[in-house]
């Protein structure tokens, strides 16, 4: 057998050319796959800064993926969901009675004052206890405290206020449950109503009762 030219079999050894194709996105980047797919195995909602952090990019970036991801799902089975900063991913409202049939859930009905709490709530958060009950004109504390069992509000930490109250606002269950991507997308108030929030007309909001 005679040994090969010199050079020969040199580029059957060469390896392949350096600047080839990748199609995986390199460290530092945030595809709209990648985010909705980060979004989907989140245990919890995911804030801005922590999507950042684990792709190792800016808040531009994932502000602009949010956006491309958002449009994606518009006409699909899944939203993108956001209160505040936080973000993640829920069931579109127009799938949600099929969603409940397949699971058995049965939509748990709120009471009057629950609803009425809700409200205010949602419409003055963040709010405290203190300031609900000024509201309402009744004690609110087995009413709030039924809201976060259901996790239809949540506590957003600890006023400046004397005695660092508690701070109250709405979760992603409430944004699910009244079918919401957004906070945002709460409808206008009666100009009556809203006036009595604002100036606390414990009076005319009290009568349902904690």
């Amino acid at each position: 057998m005679t040994a090969p030219e010199p050079g020969q079999d040199e580029a059957v050894l060469q390896p392949p050319e350096a600047d080839a194709a990748d199609p995986r996105p390199a460290p530092g980047e945030l595809t709209e796959a990648q985010l909705e797919a980060l979004l989907f195995v989140a245990e919890k909602p995911l804030t801005r800064r922590e999507i950042a952090a684990v792709a190792g990019v800016d808040r531009a970036t994932v502000d602009e993926r949010l956006g491309d991801l958002e449009v994606s799902l518009a006409d699909r089975g899944i939203r993108l969901v956001t209160a505040g900063d936080r973000v993640e991913l829920a069931t579109a409202p127009a799938a949600g009675r099929i969603v409940a049939r397949y699971v058995g859930a049965d939509a748990v009905r709120i009471s009057p004052a629950a609803l009425e709490t809700l409200a205010i709530v949602a419409y003055r958060q963040p709010v405290t206890r203190a300031v609900i009950e000024r509201v309402r004109g009744v004690d609110s504390d087995y009413t709030l405290r039924a809201l976060l069992h259901r996790r239809l509000i949540v506590e957003l930490g600890r006023s400046d206020a004397p005695g660092r109250p508690i701070m109250y606002g709405t979760g992603f269950e409430f944004l699910e449950r009244f079918g919401l991507l957004s906070t945002d997308e709460l409808p206008p108030l009666d100009l009556d109503i809203a006036t009595r929030l604002v100036d606390g007309d414990a009076a005319s909001l009290a009568g349902s009762g904690a």
